[in-house]
């Protein structure tokens, strides 16, 4: 019996003891509600993307309008006096000169009136004379010198106006051009104001638009116009005229351009197509496929920058075309994300390949 009480207290006594040494080495553990924490992971591979360098070029933009072509000067002849048509000098299409006389109208006794006038005024000039020479020996009185002055003064101003009737009987070319209408034939009757010739100017054109309000800052005279008819070929013009205000109705302002056309091509009355020219600006040129809209609604690219990260910038569309895109708002050297731009996101790093090597 005393046996077995001493080996209960020894083994009492000896599990006592390991609890001290077990406490005093401090591995004493608490259980955990926590899950134990996932070992760190292997950082994720960049994603890959194919980009092409752009450089930044000259370019000069240029404002679209659309146009009428118009004859640098027309003008419709018409008759100043009545008369028959006595013989003709020109032709529909023929080229005239300034000063040409173009038809002969009968003189109907208009000459015969020239000549009386001129006889009147003959007379009263040395009526005239004969009176001053009176009066310095005050044998003709003042009054007599200015009633002689007067009717002197009448019959110049007949016979000028008899002398422009007979002029008005050959009319003649007021410019250089082309008859392009002609009204009367050998024989006609007309009367002051029937039609005669119509004459237009076509060696320059002129250009009239219409620039919208938004963009009327950008245009004044003496900017470069490329100027293009409905036939393709292009003509050189420039801007001579900007309206100081808008047509109320479209709110758009009136511009006309100087258009060169040496080879007068026959294109005046047409419509045309207007390039005005705007100062050069750095754009870059891309394909319109890689232009997407930001979260404001703006269009834009991404590319890559030095520190390989993904960057939308907003552009400025300069001009688009089925061939691309002129756009302002890139460095000047832009590393364009070609491929794989819509699995990354603006901000995240990755890896760029270049296009030619990755096609290579």
């Amino acid at each position: 019996m005393s046996k077995v009480k001493w080996s209960s207290l020894g083994l009492s006594v000896i599990i006592v003891i390991a609890l001290i040494v077990w406490m005093a080495t401090g591995e004493v553990k608490e259980a955990s509600t926590d899950a134990p924490a996932e070992p760190e992971t292997a950082q994720h591979a960049l994603t890959r993307v194919e980009v092409t360098t752009l450089n930044a070029q000259v370019y000069e933009p240029g404002l679209l309008l659309q146009g009428q072509l118009e004859p640098w000067s027309s003008v419709m002849l018409s008759a100043r006096v009545a008369g028959t048509v006595e013989s003709i000098a020109a032709e529909l299409g023929d080229s005239v000169k300034t000063g040409d006389v173009l038809l002969t109208l009968s003189e109907d006794g208009r000459g015969a009136g020239v000549q009386r006038w001129q006889a009147r005024v003959k007379k009263l000039e040395a009526d005239l004379a004969a009176v001053q020479r009176l009066g310095s020996r005050n044998l003709a009185s003042q009054s007599e010198a200015l009633g002689v002055e007067s009717d002197l003064a009448a019959a110049r101003a007949e016979l000028e106006s008899a002398q422009l009737e007979v002029s008005h009987l050959r009319p003649r070319a007021p410019f250089e051009g082309v008859i392009n209408r002609k009204e009367v034939e050998t024989g006609s009757l007309v009367q002051v104001g029937s039609p005669l010739y119509e004459l237009v100017r076509t060696d320059r054109l002129k250009a009239k638009g219409q620039v919208p309000q938004q963009s009327a800052a950008q245009v004044a005279p003496g900017q470069k116009v490329r100027v293009r008819p409905l036939d393709g070929d292009a003509l050189d013009g420039v801007v001579t005229f900007v309206a100081s205000a808008a047509n109320p109705e479209t709110r758009s302002f009136a511009v006309e351009i100087s258009v060169e056309n040496p080879d007068q091509k026959r294109i005046a009355g047409g419509s045309a197509n207007l390039r005005v020219a705007l100062p050069d600006v750095q754009a870059t040129f891309i394909s319109p496929a890689y232009l997407s809209l930001g979260d404001d609604g703006r269009p834009g690219v991404k590319y890559v920058d030095d520190q390989n990260q993904v960057v939308f910038r907003t552009v400025t569309l300069l001009s688009v075309s089925t061939e691309g895109a002129w756009v302002t708002g890139l460095p000047d050297e832009t590393r364009l994300i070609t491929r794989g731009g819509g699995f990354v996101k603006e901000g995240e790093r990755v890896e760029p390949v270049d296009a030619s090597e990755e096609r290579g």
